[in-house]
């Protein structure tokens, strides 16, 4: 089993900690707005990763952290005049439900920033970088980590830190991919923002410590593998790497694993564009189910750019639908076919560093084969039911199609106009049948129906 390392630039034999055990730790969302599809591919990608090594027989233990206390979050409460957990609690509700939609797997801790638990760990870890002198307070009060104490700060993004300032500091918890300076670990008590009371004073966490603490708490100071967005390498992902190992004095990550961007019609999401795009959107505008945009990611490799567009994402969905089609077809049979070496083929590709495309093409390829044969049997679902396990699309749910008698009756009827070679009255027959909320499929074995 192969992974892309990100530290290294190569791919590299997975090798765990513990046999068939498994630690992994997962950016979380920052609980202030809707989430975007571009924010769940990333989210999508990390649940196949967890189901992939699950399909191979580990045993996942993933914690992914809740920010629900940031800059962003805090303007937006003081904008609208409503206490920061209003916010918070409504959108984390939003994002789990999006989770649950997408049919993504519930990691096993999901601690918020604000948690005692988590900060005392951060108070923990900053009381530590202070007396090792990697940490200072500043003229205001706030605490910083000094960069150019850790000498390998830079490693995972490759930034050159020759031009650092020393003792150059920085107060937001974002900024630009040049800007490698000291970043806050605690931020200083301001009117008109939650603060918690700690042994160096009263105040906020920062943003990067906040993932060092749930880490190192919930996973222990080494983990197998980090995953995030391409865009959290820097600084996010750097500053912890940073806080994680001056805390510890131990390897922070063995692999980091980082999902590609989505684009929309080929340009970045963004609100000025008009393409901010959630799963609401989906439903409402495109009129497509969610599991349709999971099929769409599946189909895509998560190291390279997914380009949204109207067309890809209806294409996912009639994929979707044309797959449960087959599903039913494979319910009632009992013939066996040979279906041992398209899951080898499946399992092999997925294995190369999560190849989602090329074991998606497998698969369809298998199906269309079967299709053309007419080879259907109780093998093929049960081998479409094992590869759900790391796809995800809810496969186990799909049921037999209950006929009603009155639209077998026109199915009878539209056959007989069929053999007629009556076309005219066929296709009037099928828009009656498909007005009763059922779709007829021709096959060469005849004709079948499912549900709309």
């Amino acid at each position: 089993m192969k992974i892309f390392n990100t530290a290294s630039r190569t791919k590299e034999d997975f090798r765990p900690l513990e046999s068939k055990k498994l630690k992994i730790y997962t950016c979380g969302p920052t609980v202030y707005n809707y989430p975007t599809i571009a924010n769940l591919r990333t989210y999508i990608n990390q649940d196949l990763l967890r189901r992939l090594f699950e399909y191979n027989g580990y045993k996942v233990t993933q914690a992914m952290n809740i920010t629900d206390i940031d800059d962003k979050i805090i303007i937006k409460s003081n904008k609208e005049h409503i206490p920061y957990k209003n916010i918070t609690l409504k959108f984390e509700k939003i994002f789990f439900d999006n989770l649950d939609e997408l049919n993504i797997e519930r990691p096993e801790y999901t601690p918020h920033a604000t948690d005692p638990e988590a900060i005392n760990q951060m108070i923990k870890i900053i009381q530590s970088l202070l007396e090792k002198e990697l940490a200072y307070k500043s003229e205001d009060g706030s605490i910083y980590f000094s960069v150019n104490k850790f000498k390998h700060y830079g490693k995972l993004s490759g930034l050159d830190l020759g031009g650092i300032k020393d003792g150059a500091r920085v107060d937001q918890d974002e900024y630009s991919k040049e800007n490698a300076q000291d970043f806050a670990l605690w931020k200083v008590k301001k009117e008109g923002e939650p603060s918690w009371e700690t042994p160096f004073g009263s105040g906020r966490p920062g943003w990067h410590i906040e993932c060092s603490a749930m880490s190192t708490k919930f996973l222990g100071e080494t983990i197998d593998l980090h995953s995030g967005g391409v865009d959290l390498i820097f600084p996010h992902h750097e500053n912890e790497i940073a806080l994680s190992e001056s805390y510890t004095g131990k390897k922070f990550v063995n692999y980091w694993v980082h999902c590609e961007h989505l684009l929309i019609n080929g340009q970045r999401m963004g609100k000025s564009l008009n393409n901010f795009y959630t799963l609401d959107d989906l439903r409402n505008q495109f009129e497509v189910e969610p599991l349709a945009y999971r099929l769409l990611c599946l189909m895509s490799h998560y190291r390279e750019r997914l380009n949204f567009t109207e067309t890809s994402i209806h294409q996912a969905q009639n994929t979707l639908l044309n797959l449960r089609t087959f599903i039913k077809k494979n319910l009632d049979c009992d013939s066996e076919g040979e279906t041992k070496s398209i899951e080898n083929d499946f399992h092999k590709a997925i294995d190369d560093d999560l190849n989602t495309p090329k074991a998606m093409a497998i698969l369809f390829e298998f199906i269309n084969k079967v299709n053309l044969n007419n080879t259907y049997g109780h093998d093929v679902h049960k081998l479409l039911m094992k590869l759900d396990q790391f796809m995800g699309l809810r496969l186990k749910e799909i049921k037999q199609t209950i006929v009603p008698k009155s639209v077998a009756l026109l199915l009878e009827e539209r056959t007989r106009a069929r053999a007629d070679k009556d076309w005219a009255l066929s296709d009037k027959i099928r828009k009656q049948i498909e007005e009763l909320g059922y779709i007829v499929e021709d096959t060469k074995s005849g004709s079948t129906i499912t549900e709309k």
